[in-house]
């Protein structure tokens, strides 16, 4: 029985690599923000929009208090999930987490364009929320480089340093 979280900011990979490494373990994949759209019927900006943030951050605890009821899951949370201390708390009591580490630089240039994402106004605003939250990434089990490496590299990576932190031999 494993629970998988992955956690970063957005752009770094979270989705593509967790449903890269949900299938090579056969296990179900989940994106958290995807799960919160589907329960509320409507989109992550929508909800920004309409209840605020806090809204939105009580609607990600609540979500993954259930999504960690499942076993053998891969769950790619939203890039805010792991600042909050519930979350965090959560995460810790029912699996591993998962840092992908992704410069900025590569982050920007991998969200150049994208208009959906209600925390993406202007590259000087995602700095400062980046560097904010580097912090609490940095409390993840694992730490991953997960820049300019291919997703599937990504997930080699993870899978040959889950044994080492499920010994007790954590990053």
């Amino acid at each position: 029985m494993m629970r998988i979280f992955l956690v970063g900011f957005m752009g770094s990979g979270k989705t593509t690599v967790g449903r890269l490494l949900a299938e090579k373990l056969g296990f179900e994949f989940v994106d958290l923000d995807d799960e919160i759209s589907r329960r509320a019927g409507t989109t992550i900006p929508d909800i920004f929009e309409r209840a605020g943030e806090a809204a939105f951050r009580q609607m990600e605890t609540e979500t993954l208090k259930e999504i960690v009821r499942r076993t053998n899951i891969v769950v790619a949370l939203g890039g805010g999930a792991f600042v909050g201390q519930e979350n965090r708390r959560l995460i810790r009591q029912h699996g591993v987490s998962i840092w992908l580490d992704c410069p900025l630089s590569v982050i920007l240039a991998r969200l150049d364009g994208v208009t959906d994402r209600p925390l993406f106004r202007t590259p000087s605003q995602v700095e400062a929320l980046y560097h904010r939250r580097l912090p609490s990434y940095a409390l993840s089990d694992i730490r991953i480089n997960a820049g300019r490496v291919s997703p599937e590299e990504v997930v080699h990576e993870i899978l040959s340093r889950l044994p080492e932190y499920l010994t007790g031999k954590s990053s």
